[in-house]
């Protein structure tokens, strides 16, 4: 008899390329689908031409355009024309501009329950909500992926969310992964899959289980899962696809490596405070504080149930004179939806603005709020800075708790405030996939447009043998990649140009970052736990080693970014006592001598005081190989030639 297997390591075992399920153990599983997005996309697709695939291995690749939509210059339009010519050429369905964010453009379109995903985009897990094994990776391991190159994680432990009961009127899906991201930290997730199970999932629907999902990453989760189940099966077939539909859930007497139970009837409204999403209270806690601005939209709250449930709140009232509301639905179906049915109207009534189907003010692209002020969003991140405005308090809810906040100019507890129910009937979503542009049947007559701010990869070398340079920058627990290199509008546009993008590193926090790693052509950078947390955009790691660094030294390192650090070819070292963190001071001068990639311990010492610091190198055999290649491009040729 074959033992029994949760949900996650039947996939898992399917997908199984190389290497054993062994927790912590480095497995290799083969790639469905991918995802990209224009912000990452670029960079991505520049690396995919570098390897010189004909076309796209994968079952399905997507290109969508929802980050970069604001198009104040060229830069912009000049990649997304890129964007469009590369998949045309090379097998990958592309999605415009306006078409939608894109995981919610895919849980309506293209995910399918049982197979495996990975996005340039730390949000991908959404799709876990249809019963997708769905993982957020930087661009290049996507790039490889759609060149048919197996995608290389460690064995994640899996906890089992166990669900029971129904969610009052008055909360929702935002409020129970707050809860649990109240419970845990965002530190909680590192190294898990959080597979959900019970009674209490077939109270939710896809949107709900895929904001659930969506979130998971914020608790620093490998990925979330959901079962599929009738409730998928519905989903699919209110999206043209019920051919997709297979049942899916952990066998009975499948174990698990922890396990969490949640009775969903006591969930109450939650918000997370800034600057961090596990900084939550109730809603109660915090009631009457003033506010200036309500964001309702992103990849986590933006489907055809949210907006309903807002237009119903809204429905016949207008929003405080003092508070401005801007929503963002999801996708051009979701509008082309409230269109028809009216919801549109209720919610222009209002008073809302309804801006572009796109991330938007998500990533700063716009709508940044007053100075100091307060702005409730219904968003996944809420870093500082993040919006636009560095002195804003960003304040994270669920689309009832931002809606009542936006009529009432203040925050309210919808416990007390909500007196009616307001999850409606959903209508039938009119899908509108003409905007989703099919590949060339002739790829070989396809040219590739690059505009002037697409400039080439930059090359490195092998890593040197030893290292002797200053300490740049010496950070706190908790650095985001928002902190090493921001989003919004003015920067954004530059990710297809790293010498360019390169001179905001680590711009929020020290101005003088990148002019005095130029200077001193290069050094290191000292950081406590969790660093790299947040967005899967490997750009953070790439302007480091452009800058010349090549060594991150860490208590932690949050999984993505540990990834992008390898394949950039920096050495990411952990402090092997916590106290030399302490002892290591920005501008002191450090020395390696004889790095021996073959060990997992290297020497560092401070030139001013001849202390010795020990730090361990938490990598796997490929992720030395690779460091020592000079980065993941330079491992794959050169082992392609047998050299590695």
């Amino acid at each position: 008899m074959k033992p029994a297997m949760n949900l996650a390591q039947k996939i898992l075992k399917k997908h199984l390329v190389k290497g054993e399920m062994l927790c912590g153990s480095e497995i290799q599983i083969g790639i469905d689908q991918t995802l990209t997005q224009d912000a990452t996309g670029t960079l991505a697709y520049l690396q995919f031409e570098s390897l010189g695939i004909d076309k796209v291995k994968t079952k399905l690749s997507v290109s969508y355009i929802d980050h970069n939509t604001l198009q104040t210059g060229f830069e912009n339009a000049d990649d997304h024309k890129y964007l469009r010519s590369v998949a045309s050429k090379y097998g990958i369905v592309f999605s415009g501009a306006g078409n939608g964010v894109c995981h919610q453009l895919h849980i309506e379109n293209f995910a399918v329950p049982g197979e495996t995903l990975i996005g340039s985009d730390s949000h991908t897990p959404t799709a876990g909500g249809i019963g997708m094994l769905a993982f957020g990776a930087g661009g290049l391991d996507v790039a490889c992926a759609m060149a048919g190159v197996p995608f290389t994680i460690e064995m994640p432990r899996i906890v089992n969310v166990y669900l029971v009961g129904r969610l009052k009127h008055y909360s929702s899906a935002k409020d129970v992964i707050l809860e649990l991201l109240r419970r845990f930290g965002v530190k909680g997730g590192s190294g898990k899959i959080f597979e959900y199970s019970g009674p209490g999932v077939k109270t939710l629907s896809v949107p709900e289980r895929a904001t659930i999902a969506n979130m998971g990453a914020e608790l620093g989760a490998t990925t979330s899962i959901f079962p599929s189940d009738g409730v998928t099966r519905k989903f699919l077939e209110e999206t043209g696809r019920k051919k997709y539909f297979s049942e899916l859930s952990a066998d009975d007497g499948a174990g698990y490596d922890e396990k969490i139970e949640i009775e969903l009837s006591e969930i109450e409204p939650m918000v997370a405070l800034p600057h961090t999403p596990d900084n939550v209270k109730k809603a109660a806690e915090i009631v009457g504080l003033k506010v200036d601005q309500v964001c309702i939209g992103s990849c986590t709250n933006s489907s055809l149930a949210d907006m309903i449930v807002v237009s119903g709140i809204l429905n016949d009232k207008k929003i405080h004179p003092d508070t401005s509301l801007v929503i963002a639905p999801g996708s051009r179906s979701v509008l082309m939806t409230l269109a028809k049915h009216g919801y549109l109207t209720q919610l222009i009534k209002s008073g809302a603005r309804i801006i572009e189907c796109a991330c938007g003010p998500c990533i700063g692209m716009g709508q940044a709020p007053v100075s100091s002020g307060v702005s409730i969003r219904t968003f996944n991140r809420n870093f500082e800075g993040r919006s636009g405005t560095m002195d804003a308090k960003v304040y994270l809810a669920s689309p009832i708790t931002a809606a009542l906040a936006a009529l009432n100019g203040k925050m309210m507890d919808p416990k007390k405030s909500l007196k009616f129910h307001v999850r409606r009937k959903m209508p039938k979503l009119m899908l509108d996939k003409k905007m989703f542009l099919a590949p060339s049947a002739k790829p070989s007559e396809v040219k590739i447009v690059r505009g002037p701010n697409i400039k080439p990869l930059p090359v490195f070398g092998k890593f040197p043998c030893s290292l002797s340079g200053t300490v740049l920058l010496k950070l706190p627990d908790n650095i985001s990649t928002d902190h090493i290199l921001p989003a919004g509008s003015k920067i954004l546009p530059l990710r297809s140009n790293i010498p360019a993008i390169s001179e905001f590193t680590f711009n929020a926090i020290d101005k003088e970052f990148a002019r005095r790693a130029q200077k001193s052509k290069g050094g290191f950078i000292v950081a406590g736990e969790n660093y790299g947390q947040g967005s899967s955009r490997e750009h953070a790691a790439l302007v480091l080693k452009y800058l010349g660094v090549s060594v991150v030294m860490a208590k932690s390192f949050a999984r993505i970014h540990l990834a992008n650090l390898v394949n950039f070819g920096l050495l990411p070292a952990v402090f092997s006592n916590a106290y030399d963190y302490q002892n290591i001071k920005r501008a002191q001068h450090l020395i390696i001598d004889k790095i021996n990639f073959a060990s997992d311990n290297i020497l560092a010492k401070i030139y001013e005081t001849s202390q010795t610091i020990k730090l361990a190198l938490k990598l796997t055999t490929r992720d030395k190989a690779i460091i020592q290649s000079g980065g993941l491009l330079n491992f794959i040729r050169q082992k392609s030639k047998g050299s590695v």
